[in-house]
C-alpha cells in the first residue's frame, strides 16, 4: 500500500470531525454504524482488512476510507488534494455513478428539490466568475444573495469536484442519516409479532403487540421497543404485497395486478353472448300467494352490450336457463359462443353435456348431449366468484337502480344487504305479473338509452350498435325443430283413452293427431311461462307428433265457445271423409251383392276304409228270447241286425 494510501485510516472521532456526506457527525454514531455494517470484518479485494486495532495510546479501532460511501471518498480526496487514480473501494466510476443515480431516484421530492437549488446556485457562481469579478468574489456575492456561508458553497463545489455536469445532482443531494443503529429486538418476539399480525383475521397491530409483550416477552424477561417503533419497522420490512396476501386473501392479492383490458372490436353481434343470474332486491307475490325475491336469468350480447332475452323465476335452475336460451334462439338466432359461469344451473348436463371443457360433475360416455352442445355453441367458463370476467355484471348494476328502486315498486324494496333495509321495508309485495311487465319495460329503456360510452357505442345506444352489426353479420337461425328442442321437457303424460287429449298444469290440450294416441303415454315439451297457447307432443320413441293447442274454458252459455267446438267436430268429420275416400271402402249394398254370388256345391269325399260298427245295448235285454216275425216266411233266412236285447248279429231260419 502506498504512503498516500496509508493515511486513509481514521478513528470514529476523526470520521465524525470530517463531516463527510453520508456519514454521521458524532463519534458514537460512527461506532454504531461500524458495528451495524460490520466494518471490522470487511476487507479489500486483495484480502487486506479494512478495520484494525489502533496502535496508539487509548487503543480503539480505526477504519479505512474505502468503507465510506463513494461520494464521501471523492469529497475527502478533493479536500486533502490526494491523488486518486481510481475509487478507493476498487469500483469503476461508471458503476459508482449508476449507484448514485439509483440512490437519487429513490429519494423524496424534498431532497431532489434541495439538490436542484444547490446546482442552480453553483451555476450562478460559475456565470459570475466568468466576468472580471473572479471566483472568490463571485462566491462571496452569491453567498450573500442566497444567505449561505462561503464555506458551505465551498463544500458543495468539493462534492461535485471534477465530475461531469450531468452527474452533479446525486452529489449535491443532501444525505441525511438517522440517529445511529436501529434498535435490536429479540428474534423470537419479532417472529411471533409478524406471524400474529399477518393472519386472515386482520388483527390490529396494537393487539398483536400486547399479546407478544404479555404472553411471550415478559414471561421470558425480554424487553421490547415501543409499539410505534415496531409498527414502523413492520411497515418498512413487510411488503404491501405480502401484507395483502396474508391479511386479505388471494382475491386482494390478485387485485394488485391491473385488470386485463379486452377489446370487442374483432367481434360482431350474436357472435359471443354472456348469461348470468341476478336476484332482485324486491319482494314479489307469486301466483300461489307466496312472497319472495325473484331471480332473473339474462343473456346479453358481448359486442354491443344489449340485453337480448331474460326470464324471471323463483330460483335459478336449469329450466330457467334453458328457457332464456330458447327465447334467444327464437328472437335472434343461435350464437357462435357463450360465456357461462360454473354454477349448477348453467353447467348442468342438460345445457352443456358433451362440452370438452366442462368442470362440473363427472363426465361419462352415456351423458346426454346438452342443448348448447347439440346446437354447436362453444362454451367458455368464467372463473368462480370473478365478476370482472362477466361483462353482464355492469348491466346488473344499472338495473339495480332502474328496477329495484323505481317508484313503481316502492314499498317492496328489500335493501341490498341485511343492515340496509329501507324505512318502508316489507310494506308490500308486487304481483309477479306486474313485476315482469316492469322489468321488460326497464330493460327496453336500458337498451335504447343513448349516450353509451362503451368501446363500440361511442355515444350511441346498445340497440343501435346491435342493429348495425346484426344486419351485416352472419347469424345462425334456429329452425322450428331446434326451437322445440330447446323447450322444457315436461313429465310424460298419458293421453285420454276417449279423445286423446292431454292434461298439463290444469290445462287441456288436444289436436286431431292425438286421436290416434288415445290411451298412450307421450312426452310433452312446453314453455312453462306460456301454457295458454300450445304444447309440442312427442312419442316416447322421440318422434314428433305435432302441436296441441290449449282448449280454453268457456262460459256456460257462451255461443262463441260452442261455435268453436262445432268447428272442431266439423274438421274431424271432414278429415274422416278424406280418409274414407282414400281407403276406397265398399258400401253395405256392394258387400251384400258380393256375398250373394252363387257357387257350385262341393262333392262329398269317399272313405278309403270302412269300419264295422257294433250295436251296444243294455245287458238285461240280451237275455230275452227273440220273437218270430210272422210276416216273413219261416224258410227265408234274414239278418236281424237290430233284434231287441241282442248285442250281436244272428241268422234266423
Amino acid at each position: 500500500m502506498s504512503q498516500a494510501r496509508a493515511s486513509w485510516w481514521f478513528t470514529p472521532a476523526e470520521i465524525a470531525r470530517l463531516g463527510l456526506p453520508g456519514l454521521p457527525n458524532d463519534g458514537r454514531r460512527v461506532r454504531d454504524l461500524a458495528r451495524a455494517e460490520g466494518w471490522a470484518d470487511r476487507a479489500m479485494p486483495d484480502g487486506a482488512p479494512l478495520g484494525r486495532r489502533r496502535n496508539a495510546r487509548g487503543g480503539g479501532m480505526e477504519y479505512h476510507a474505502a468503507l465510506f460511501p463513494t461520494v464521501a471518498q471523492e469529497v475527502l480526496a478533493i479536500r486533502k488534494k490526494w491523488e486518486c487514480d481510481a475509487p478507493i473501494a476498487g469500483n469503476d466510476t461508471g458503476s459508482a455513478e449508476a449507484e448514485a443515480w439509483a440512490w437519487y431516484e429513490q429519494q423524496p421530492e424534498g431532497i431532489k428539490a434541495e439538490a436542484e437549488r444547490r446546482i442552480a446556485i453553483l451555476a450562478e457562481i460559475e456565470a459570475l466568475a466568468a466576468t472580471a469579478l473572479g471566483k472568490t468574489a463571485a462566491t462571496r456575492e452569491i453567498a450573500r444573495k442566497h444567505s449561505v456561508s462561503p464555506s458551505t458553497l465551498a463544500n458543495w463545489q468539493a462534492l461535485v469536484g471534477t465530475a461531469a455536469r450531468e452527474n452533479w445532482l446525486p452529489r449535491l443531494a443532501p444525505r441525511y442519516r438517522g440517529g445511529g443503529k436501529e434498535i435490536e429486538i429479540d428474534p423470537g418476539a419479532w417472529q411471533a409479532l409478524k406471524s400474529d399480525y399477518l393472519r386472515p383475521e386482520k388483527p390490529a397491530f396494537a393487539a398483536c403487540y400486547s399479546r407478544v409483550l404479555e404472553e411471550y416477552a415478559i414471561p421470558r424477561g425480554i424487553t421490547l421497543p415501543s409499539c410505534k417503533t415496531l409498527q414502523r419497522r413492520m411497515e418498512r420490512e413487510i411488503s404491501r404485497a405480502l401484507k395483502k396476501a396474508k391479511r386479505e386473501g388471494r382475491e386482494a392479492e390478485r387485485r394488485l395486478v391491473p385488470p386485463q383490458r379486452r377489446t370487442v372490436a374483432d367481434l360482431h353481434a350474436m357472435q359471443v353472448v354472456n348469461i348470468d343470474g341476478h336476484t332482485f332486491d324486491v319482494f314479489v307475490q307469486w301466483e300461489d300467494g307466496s312472497i319472495g325475491r325473484p331471480v332473473m336469468d339474462g343473456i346479453h350480447d358481448v359486442y354491443s352490450r344489449k340485453l337480448l332475452s331474460h326470464r324471471i323465476g323463483q330460483t335459478e335452475n336449469t329450466e330457467l336457463a334453458r328457457m332464456v336460451f330458447a327465447d334467444l334462439f327464437r328472437d335472434y338466432g343461435i350464437p357462435s359462443e357463450a360465456v357461462l359461469d360454473n354454477g349448477r344451473a348453467f353447467a348442468s348436463k342438460a345445457m352443456t353435456g358433451g362440452q370438452k371443457t366442462r368442470n362440473r360433475f363427472k363426465i361419462k360416455d352415456s351423458d346426454p348431449t346438452g342443448i348448447l352442445t347439440a346446437l354447436g355453441v362453444r362454451v367458455h367458463w368464467t372463473l368462480p366468484y370473478r365478476g370482472s370476467s362477466k361483462p353482464i355484471e355492469r348491466a346488473w348494476r344499472d338495473l339495480c337502480e332502474s328496477i329495484a328502486k323505481h317508484p313503481a315498486v316502492a314499498g317492496a324494496y328489500t335493501g341490498n344487504k341485511p343492515d340496509a333495509k329501507p324505512e318502508n321495508y316489507k310494506e308490500k309485495a308486487i304481483p309477479i305479473a306486474v313485476f315482469r311487465e316492469h322489468v321488460a319495460r326497464q330493460i327496453a329503456l336500458h337498451n335504447a338509452r343513448p349516450g353509451r360510452q362503451t368501446e363500440m357505442a361511442q355515444g350511441q345506444s346498445f340497440d343501435a350498435v346491435f342493429a348495425r352489426s346484426y344486419a351485416a353479420s352472419p347469424i345462425g337461425k334456429a329452425s322450428e325443430a331446434q326451437l322445440r328442442f330447446a323447450l322444457l321437457v315436461a313429465e310424460d303424460r298419458r293421453c285420454s283413452p276417449i279423445d286423446g287429449s292431454i292434461m298439463l298444469a290444469g290445462n287441456k290440450y288436444w289436436s286431431e293427431e292425438l286421436i290416434e294416441l288415445a290411451g298412450e303415454k307421450v312426452s310433452v315439451r312446453c314453455d312453462p311461462d306460456n301454457l295458454h297457447t300450445e304444447v309440442h307432443v312427442y312419442r316416447l320413441s322421440g318422434a314428433y307428433v305435432g302441436a296441441a293447442p290449449v282448449i280454453e274454458k268457456t262460459g256456460f252459455l257462451d255461443k262463441d265457445g260452442a261455435a268453436k267446438r262445432a268447428k272442431l267436430e266439423k274438421g274431424v268429420r271432414r278429415k274422416r271423409r278424406e280418409l274414407e275416400t282414400a281407403q276406397d271402402l265398399l258400401t253395405a249394398d256392394q258387400l251384400a251383392e258380393l256375398y250373394a254370388t252363387p257357387t257350385d256345391p262341393a262333392s262329398p269325399p269317399s272313405a278309403g276304409v270302412v269300419r264295422a260298427v257294433r250295436y251296444r245295448g243294455h245287458v238285461a235285454a240280451a237275455l230275452k228270447p227273440s220273437p218270430q216275425v210272422a210276416s216273413e216266411p219261416a224258410d227265408t233266412p234274414f239278418i236281424d241286425a237290430f233284434t231287441a236285447g241282442t248285442n250281436r248279429l244272428r241268422v234266423v231260419e
